[in-house]
């Protein structure tokens, strides 16, 4: 059933559940579970390699053809994709790319701020004395600034910025250019993953960018992730306008998997998760016939 209307198009991510492991292929268009295994250890490319051709082997035996794969940054699957699944497009979840850059463009923000934190003015408690005022005054600015900076680091990586959330930028990071650097790259990153470029059109202009930091030496170190090439990979759904920029689909069954370890206790072993995930896949299956149901006693109840 799962595989009656495949779309040619999967994510795979693998799910750590205490001491097991669940290894999961969903169609990242219907975003219906198509195969899984549970592993009492953690995976490995071969634990990757044998998954992959359990799932090729369902492919071939009704003649399904796989178009691209979406996974996460992890290093398990390049070697098993090339082997078992051959040339087929693969991409790195842009989520989690801009992830991990947006990660590091935050602890630089923290960077700065404890730099300004270390230079406050140090002069002893109580009400200042006129020698002092100055310094007082300097102090207030200083805390002032690391306030808003921490109040408002959501502006250095959030995609989009309305005019107030600009006017507040600016007023932020007024003396800090460094800072307003930062943020124009990210800006020029997000630009990368425009659908109305072509892929090679956006590893030049990334090609780019990375020219322009590497100039900087202390930059260039706070943006290692900028020259990953997981964010090369990242692009490849540019030059294919049917494959998914990330892999949402896998990632929301193991949201639901892990919403239900909260509230059923007992699926612990490795024998309850399997059935579980099976009951999932079964409910998935009757989703349509479930619907249906429901608008029928919906409408039954309207008169």
């Amino acid at each position: 059933m799962a595989l009656a209307n495949f779309s040619g198009y999967i994510a795979a991510d693998e799910l750590y559940d205490g001491p097991y492991c669940v290894l999961s292929i969903v169609d990242n268009h219907h975003f219906q579970r198509l195969i899984y295994e549970v592993l009492d250890h953690n995976p490995t490319e071969q634990d990757i390699t044998r998954f992959f051709q359990r799932f090729r082997a369902a492919l071939d035996q009704r003649g399904l053809s796989l178009k691209g794969i979406t996974t996460d940054g992890s290093p398990l699957y390049p070697t098993p994709i090339a082997q078992v699944l051959g040339p087929v497009r693969h991409q790195i979840c842009e989520f989690h790319v801009i992830a991990e850059l947006n990660k590091a463009v935050l602890k630089a923000v923290a960077k700065v701020r404890r730099q300004l934190k270390a230079n406050l003015p140090k002069f002893g408690r109580g009400r200042p004395s006129p020698a002092n005022r100055k310094l007082a005054a300097r102090k207030k600015r200083i805390e002032s600034k690391v306030t808003g900076l921490f109040d408002n680091r959501h502006l250095f990586v959030q995609h989009h910025l309305t005019a107030a959330e600009q006017k507040t930028f600016r007023r932020i990071t007024r003396g800090l250019p460094q800072l307003r650097t930062l943020r124009q790259i990210v800006d020029k990153v997000y630009r990368l993953f425009d659908r109305r470029c072509r892929t090679d059109t956006a590893l030049a202009k990334l090609a780019r960018l990375r020219r322009r930091v590497a100039r900087f030496k202390d930059l260039s170190q706070t943006l290692r992730k900028l020259f990953s090439p997981n964010l090369d990979k990242a692009l490849t759904f540019l030059d294919d306008s049917l494959l998914p920029p990330t892999s949402n689909a896998v990632e929301r069954g193991n949201r639901r998997h892990r919403k239900m370890q909260k509230t059923v206790y007992r699926v612990r072993t490795q024998a309850h998760i399997c059935q579980r995930i099976a009951v999932d896949m079964l409910r998935d299956a009757q989703a349509e016939c479930r619907l249906q149901t429901t608008q029928t006693l919906h409408y039954a109840r309207a008169g």
